[in-house]
């Protein structure tokens, strides 16, 4: 007897250290899916400047993902649950792999970069046709043969970015679902949150780590290796700068792979967590052995597919906590998406830098506010009605703080016959085509060009011809014009290569926007897990698999897929100027009015946030009528369900069976 004791103890210890390395697991998971989608978000402007693509095709290229998850979610979903779940999450994350390898292939099949420039990449003086001179010459103009013209300029090379993103997006579908189903189903309903806090904390771990490898990769020229980076006349800074971006996506497929590695050794079920006796484990046992049968005495895993929906569509908390998700998740979406090409463009940052900012303010307080939230699901017994009532109220002060980032704002970037005059005024944006004057109208200048250079008097202009300027001294990056016509300055007029920085109060102003966004994200994701737990606890049992699904389902389509594309082409509306490739056609934008820009990057999620609070506010009122004592507030029949379970798990206390459940404890039962 005493030799059973100890097997079923040794087999209770075995099974719960299986379970700690399915949350150790699971968490690398979430690491390394959260690491490739940060890492691709933050290339996204590396991206639309290698392939000369507008803002809204990288939208769609970003939106492709969830594509690629929507195809499988609800069928994962549903169906995994009868499956080997740790399998097919191992599966996952080796498919992520492969897509993530196909994203980079486009940088091994292409040619060297080439970004539009009126000066010689070479430093290589003896022509001075790119300054200003009678009859000169332009550099850039249209090739004898229209046919290779076309060709270049139409390679579908982003193609494999977006087949690689959609087979990223295939292989992630299986990990959110099954992973938290998993957990809910063999730990303690009152230990999953924890478990939650701190799964969804390594969701935050990997968004840092893929910002800073793409912080990284964005400063490397993507050419780096085959060509002399002394000579390039463009810096980081620069918007016809493109980064490595294709060797970031290396890095994140091997880290996919290999964690996929631990899923293949972790067993399809687990003994309930918790259960100490004998008799528990026993019963458990057999629980999973009925189940088992039942399955195969169905006629098809598909008999509850119908039913489960219908249940899921006719519970009105589930439809409203979906409504607020979906529109929250386009808001949220737009702004983590844009958010590095906004800074950019507001605040005058590289790329890099922007990357690196978002990753130090904004990372570290979503996971401790993720911890926080879990910790006080698990320390105060949170009920369902509490935990509503403190997503909904902590999000909203969030809100309103918001609106605090329309105060920190810097003014568009000083640019003659763009956005002001060659007299130094501010000029109508939209007046049409000024970027010619008195000073520079007899230099025959190439006027779409961009190749920008900020002369002394703190105002740039779009070429050193444009600028007036006549001589040069000086190669690459390095290199000062002087003699400038259009400079008006009491000494020698001069230009350097790049736009004029964007001063002090500038960058004071990023640093209050910045931390005014860490604020906001631990304010945010402190409500998280709360509102989460709404989620799960409003459904029953035996449907949340399905539940959690069908809500990343909803978002897929009604939010990631549309939100990046529709954003995308507001913010394209708001370009002052687009680059010209070798043959005339457009490419990749160079500057934006970051007046309009702020105004969709700001004002655009703080409408739709505002609409959410109608499904929230409901939500509340809802609870509050129908979370009364004895009564959950999602559906009788889990009550009933839960209580005859008591009775069969508490068999030692058969007097507390005959009370009403209250919420807490039907939160233990399920």
């Amino acid at each position: 007897m005493a030799e059973t004791e100890k097997r079923i103890e040794t087999h209770r210890i075995r099974c719960l250290s299986k379970l700690k390395m399915f949350l150790l697991a699971i968490t690398c998971a979430f690491v390394s899916k959260t690491l490739s989608g940060s890492y691709m978000n933050s290339m996204l402007t590396q991206i639309e400047r290698q392939f000369n693509i507008p803002t809204f095709l990288v939208g769609f290229i970003n939106g492709s993902f969830e594509i690629g998850n929507l195809l499988l979610i609800i069928f994962v979903s549903y169906f995994g649950t009868q499956l080997h779940r740790p399998i097919l999450i191992g599966v996952g994350c080796v498919v992520m792999g492969v897509g993530c390898f196909l994203q980079s292939l486009p940088h091994f099949l292409m040619d060297r970069y080439e970004y539009e420039s009126t000066v010689s990449v070479s430093g290589n003086l003896s022509s001075n046709s790119f300054l200003c001179m009678e009859n000169g010459t332009q550099i850039f103009r249209p090739t004898e043969d229209p046919s290779d013209c076309v060709k270049k300029v139409k390679s579908l090379m982003w193609v494999y970015v977006l087949v690689g993103n959609i087979i990223r997006g295939i292989g992630e579908t299986p990990i959110m679902p099954l992973g938290i189903s998993y957990i809910e189903d063999f730990a303690k309903s009152e230990n999953s949150p924890l478990y939650i806090g701190f799964v969804e904390t390594g969701a935050i771990i990997g968004p840092l780590i893929g910002l800073l490898l793409a912080s990284f990769c964005a400063n490397v020229y993507v050419d780096t290796g085959s060509v002399n980076t002394d000579d390039l006349t463009i810096t980081p800074t620069d918007t016809r700068w493109v980064g490595a971006w294709w060797f970031g996506f290396l890095i994140c497929a091997g880290v996919n792979v290999l964690t996929a590695i631990p899923f293949f050794f972790l067993p399809k079920t687990l003994p309930k967590e918790g259960l100490k006796n004998n008799a528990d484990i026993i019963k458990n046992d057999k629980k999973e052995k009925q189940r088992e049968e039942v399955k195969k005495e169905k006629d098809g895993i598909t008999k509850d597919f119908l039913p489960f929906m219908k249940s899921l569509l006719c519970n009105p908390i589930y439809m409203l906590f979906i409504l607020i998700s979906i529109v929250q998740f386009n808001a949220f979406v737009n702004m983590f998406t844009f958010m590095p090409k906004y800074l950019e463009q507001q605040y005058g940052k590289s790329a890099s830098d922007a990357i690196f900012l978002i990753g130090i303010y904004n990372l570290p307080p979503i996971c401790i506010g993720y911890i926080a939230g879990g910790l006080i699901m698990k320390k105060f017994k949170i009920t369902v009605k509490q935990a509503a009532h403190i997503g909904c109220w902590l999000s909203l002060i969030e809100y309103l703080l918001h609106f605090l980032c329309f105060l920190m704002i810097c003014d568009n970037s000083s640019v003659a016959g763009i956005t002001t005059t060659y007299k130094g005024m501010q000029q109508d944006l939209y007046v049409g085509n000024t970027i010619l004057a008195d000073c520079n109208r007899d230099c025959n200048c190439p006027t779409n060009t961009w190749d920008p250079v900020c002369g002394n008097n703190g105002v740039s202009y779009m070429s050193a011809c444009l600028a007036g300027c006549e001589t040069s001294v000086g190669t690459g990056i390095n290199m000062v014009f002087q003699n400038c016509s259009c400079i008006q300055t009491s000494g020698n007029s001069s230009a350097v290569l790049g736009l004029c920085d964007k001063g002090h109060d500038c960058s004071m102003m990023l640093q209050y926007f910045l931390i005014l966004s860490a604020i906001g994200s631990f304010i945010y994701s402190l409500s998280a897990i709360p509102g989460y737990m709404v989620l799960l606890r409003c459904i029953k049992p035996e449907e949340k698999s399905l539940g959690v699904g069908l809500h990343t389902f909803c978002t897929r389509v009604f939010a990631g897929i549309p939100a990046p594309i529709y954003f995308g082409a507001l913010a394209d509306s708001t370009c002052l100027h687009w680059g010209i490739l070798k043959c005339g056609e457009s490419g990749a934008c160079r500057i934006y009015d970051s007046a309009y820009f702020r105004y969709i990057y700001l004002g655009l999620p703080a409408a739709l946030r505002g609409t959410s609070y109608i499904p929230a506010f409901l939500i509340l009122i809802i609870l509050k009528k129908r979370l009364l004592p004895g009564e959950n507030a999602c559906s009788g029949t889990v009550l009933v369900e839960a209580k005859f379970t008591g009775k069969e798990n508490e068999s030692k206390d058969m007097n507390q069976n005959s009370k009403v459940l209250n919420d807490d404890e039907l939160k233990t039962k399920l």
